[in-house]
C-alpha cells in the first residue's frame, strides 16, 4: 500500500495505442518493463498525460490490470472524476487489481479554500481506507491550493499520503510545507511533476522524488540518486545534459505527442499514436527532436553515460 515514505521516480505512464486507436496491450508490457529498467520505483497510470479521459471505463480497468500484473513496483491510478460514484468505483476496482493507491485532482468548480477542503473530506470518505495522492496542478485544473489548505487536508485526512506537486512556480510551496512538517505537521511524501523541469531545485527544497512522464525516466532516477548521495554537482551535470529535451517536451499542447514519439523511437512503445482528438508532429518538429536527441547522446557520453 502507498504510504508517506514513498520516494524516487513514479513515472507517469502513457497509454499505448495501435495506429487505428485501439489499445496496444503488447506495448503496455514493453512500456512497463522499459520504465522499471530505466529506474522507475513506481508507476502512475490514467494520469492527465495518460489520455485517461479518452478511455472507456472498461479500457481504463484493462490498463490498470495489465500494468499491475506486469510489475511488482507500486502502481498509482488516477481516478479523478466529476462525481464521487465514478471515482469510488474505479478506485475500488483498481485496488482489487493490486494497485497501491489512487490519485485525485480537484474539479475546476472549486473556487474557495472551504470548497477544496470539503471536497477532499468527501474524497477521503468515499475512498475509505484507500491511500490517495492529492494532485496539485493549478495550471490545468484552475484550482489554486495554498500550503495552508494542503496542510489542512493532510491533517483532516489521514489517508492522504502524498502530494503530487505541480504548481508553477512552486518551489516556495515545497519549502513552506517542509518547514511545517519540521515544526510538527504530519509529513507526507512530495513527488513533483511538470515534466521534470525543476526537478533538482525541487529535491533541494525537500521533495522526495518525481511523479512525471519525461521520455527519459533515467534522467530523473540519476538526478535523484546523485542528490541522495550528496553529489549536487553531478546531479546538475546530469540535469543539464537532458535539459534541452525536457524544455522541448514541455511545450503546451505538444508534450504528449513529443513524448510518445520519443518513447516509440526508444522502443518503449510500438507506435506514437495519440487517440483522437489529438495532434501529430510535423516533419520539422520531428527533425528538431531528433537533433536534440543526438546532441543529448553526445553530452551523456562526455559524462561517461552510455
Amino acid at each position: 500500500m502507498l504510504d508517506e515514505t514513498a520516494a524516487g521516480v513514479f513515472t507517469i505512464a502513457v497509454t499505448p495505442f495501435l495506429p487505428n486507436g485501439d489499445l496496444d496491450l503488447q506495448s503496455v508490457d514493453r512500456m512497463v518493463d522499459f520504465y522499471v529498467e530505466k529506474g522507475a520505483t513506481g508507476l502512475t497510470v490514467l494520469g492527465m498525460m495518460g489520455e485517461a479521459g479518452k478511455l472507456t471505463a472498461t479500457e481504463a480497468l484493462t490498463i490498470v490490470k495489465r500494468v499491475t500484473a506486469r510489475t511488482s513496483v507500486p502502481v498509482v491510478v488516477g481516478v479523478s472524476a466529476a462525481g464521487f460514484a465514478a471515482l469510488g468505483s474505479l478506485a475500488k476496482d483498481s485496488m482489487e487489481a493490486s494497485a497501491a493507491g489512487v490519485m485525485v485532482a480537484p474539479p475546476s468548480t472549486l473556487k474557495t479554500d472551504d470548497q477544496i477542503i470539503g471536497y477532499y473530506h468527501g474524497v477521503a470518505e468515499t475512498l475509505g481506507d484507500i491511500p490517495f495522492v492529492l494532485q496539485d496542478f493549478p495550471l490545468v485544473t484552475n484550482v489554486v491550493m495554498s500550503p495552508k489548505v494542503i496542510l489542512r487536508v493532510v491533517e483532516d485526512c489521514p489517508t492522504c499520503v502524498m502530494l503530487k506537486h505541480e504548481d508553477w512556480p512552486g518551489l516556495e510551496k515545497i519549502s513552506t510545507l517542509r518547514a511545517a512538517s519540521d515544526n510538527g505537521a504530519r509529513r507526507i511524501s512530495i513527488l513533483c511533476g511538470n515534466g521534470g523541469l525543476y526537478l533538482l531545485e525541487e529535491m533541494l527544497r525537500g521533495a522526495d522524488g518525481a511523479m512525471t512522464g519525461f521520455a527519459y525516466p533515467e534522467m530523473m532516477a540519476q538526478v535523484i540518486q546523485a542528490h541522495g548521495a550528496g553529489d549536487v554537482a553531478r546531479a546538475r551535470d546530469l540535469f543539464d545534459a537532458y535539459l534541452p529535451l525536457v524544455r522541448y517536451e514541455a511545450q503546451p499542447g505538444m508534450g504528449l505527442a513529443l513524448r510518445k514519439y520519443t518513447l516509440a523511437k526508444r522502443g518503449a512503445i510500438g507506435h506514437p499514436t495519440i487517440r483522437k482528438p489529438g495532434g501529430s508532429l510535423s516533419a520539422a518538429t520531428i527533425e528538431e527532436v531528433d537533433a536534440l536527441i543526438s546532441r543529448q547522446t553526445s553530452k551523456l557520453q562526455a559524462l561517461g553515460i552510455s
